[in-house]
């Protein structure tokens, strides 16, 4: 798996390191607050399928950002620290020059990387999509703090459309859902937020006090 060299010989993941510092580190919804002792990590994989080649988006004459500037990288070669790393980016072009320079398969992405033990091993990589964030299942339906319901442990590859599909299915009613994100790299927190349309569901949801989160290869508590 090897990215396509440009006009002057170059790939696009030689480009991205020339432009940008990486930095390995192992270790919201924006209209809810939240406590981050409900926070968890989880490292289960999901298919992509928020167009990931696509180019950054421009708003009126101005650039949006569409991804988050920390990126997961799962099935590292055994000799690299725990086998997981997380890159952090100083530009979010970088996240989409990283993204152009991955092969896609089964709906993921992977780059192949070297240790001192194994040749370019494919490890994949995970980015955050900003749109993710957030999912309006109802948008008729006002959200009401006192129909919201704060969900901890939240699988970090989980998106806001997931979590409401999921909830929905279980209790009914839901009208928003949620993935909280921290404020500087809006990379997930590990929580997320669910609002309901009626009190019904809301008591439904709350009585129960666990969830079990089914999706592709998360299945948590």
């Amino acid at each position: 798996m090897k990215s396509k060299p440009d006009g002057h010989g170059r790939t696009s993941l030689d480009r991205l390191n020339e432009k940008d510092s990486v930095l390995f580190l192992n270790s919201r919804s924006s209209l809810f607050p939240f406590e981050d002792a409900f926070l968890d990590d989880s490292h289960g994989d999901q298919s992509l399928s928020s167009g990931l080649s696509s180019p950054t988006r421009c708003q009126n004459g101005e650039r949006v950002e569409r991804y988050s500037r920390k990126v997961f990288v799962g099935g590292l070669p055994p000799d690299i620290d725990e086998g997981y790393a997380f890159l952090l980016f100083q530009e979010e072009s970088s996240v989409q020059a990283l993204i152009d320079a991955c092969l896609e398969e089964d709906g993921k992405l992977y780059l192949c990387v070297s240790s001192p033990t194994i040749k370019d091993k494919p490890v994949q990589i995970r980015p955050w999509n900003l749109s993710d964030s957030d999912f309006v299942m109802d948008g008729s339906q006002p959200l009401d703090p006192r129909k919201t319901i704060f969900v901890g442990g939240v699988p970090r590859p989980l998106r806001a459309v997931e979590l409401a599909m999921i909830m929905d299915r279980l209790y009914g009613g839901v009208c928003y859902a949620g993935i909280d994100t921290d404020p500087e790299l809006k990379y997930p927190k590990g929580a997320g937020r669910v609002a309901f349309s009626n009190q019904q569901s809301y008591i439904a949801a709350i009585s129960a006090r666990f969830v079990q989160l089914q999706h592709n290869d998360i299945d948590k508590r």
